[in-house]
């Protein structure tokens, strides 16, 4: 798989950085695979009033999550499958207690190049991790109470991953469906994609489910939504009649409606609180 250099899906909250959430940028063999490694900076004892909810918008990534307790040393978590909608998360863990956050942040299409399993019905799910990664959980849940700093735990892991990489599952014409959904930012038909892969619509959809968990058209609209998301955040100059033009909505009122359905807020209040998550 080539590495993708130009779409970085983003989270409600992308400037967040403390001591309970941090990103980790992977190393570059593994970049075409892997948004981030996240979580906990180090172990931290959680209070009360820590932390509250907090919204997840659809990311277009599947993420594998673990939190260890430190204090009982033990080791829980799963898999949460591509979401297309956002929810409320509650941090897991006893109050009182030394604790840690640590997870694995793919691309929706490349989580399925280290599971064992296809990602058919992941589709907003939150499995065990030993469902569909059967391997890597073996070798990381005894091991994790023994690292103490998001760095360890992302090197560790990464040195499995460059192991696996010869016999990653990838289906080479979902790759290259992908990269055109990507180049066409998201507006291009289910049956031009199709056509251009020299596939029927019908097996498509089922080679997507199978490796993806989603349909072509759900993440070409997912990743429209991804791209909107990023101007509005990083153009000081965003205008939405420009993007309407520039991402294929209908109109105005067409594209309002779908952010605000994905993101469960609309765009000046979604703006608001992920700038306000500087100052916390």
């Amino acid at each position: 798989m080539q590495k993708n250099i130009f779409y970085r899906p983003l989270t409600a909250a992308p400037f967040k950085k403390n001591i309970f959430y941090r990103e980790i940028a992977p190393c570059r063999e593994l970049q075409a695979y892997v948004r981030c490694f996240w979580g906990s900076e180090q172990p931290a004892v959680r209070m009360a009033g820590d932390t509250a909810a907090e919204i997840v918008i659809p990311d277009t990534c599947a993420d594998i999550i673990y939190y260890i307790d430190y204090t009982d040393n033990t080791v829980s978590g799963g898999f949460c499958g591509v979401n297309d909608q956002s929810f409320y998360a509650y941090e897991a863990g006893k109050r009182g207690h030394l604790t840690g956050m640590f997870a694995i942040r793919f691309y929706a299409w490349t989580a399925c190049a280290f599971a064992e399993d296809s990602l058919k019905a992941t589709l907003n799910q939150y499995l065990e991790v030993g469902e569909r990664f059967e391997w890597l959980d073996r070798l990381i849940r005894p091991v994790l109470p023994e690292l103490k700093t998001i760095q360890e735990m992302a090197s560790f892991v990464e040195k499995l991953f460059i192991q696996r990489l010869a016999d990653v599952r990838e289906n080479g014409i979902v790759n290259g469906v992908v990269r055109n959904i990507l180049m066409n930012r998201g507006t291009m038909d289910v049956s031009g994609l199709a056509r251009e892969a020299f596939i029927s619509a019908r097996q498509l959809e089922r080679l997507f489910h199978e490796y993806v968990g989603i349909t072509p058209k759900k993440l070409s609209n997912l990743i429209r939504y991804q791209l909107l998301w990023r101007d509005v955040l990083f153009q000081p100059d965003f205008d939405v009649l420009n993007a309407v033009c520039k991402y294929g909505y209908t109109d105005q009122a067409h594209l309002l409606h779908e952010f605000k359905r994905y993101h469960s807020m609309d765009i000046n209040s979604a703006k608001a609180a992920a700038f306000w998550s500087l100052l916390k």
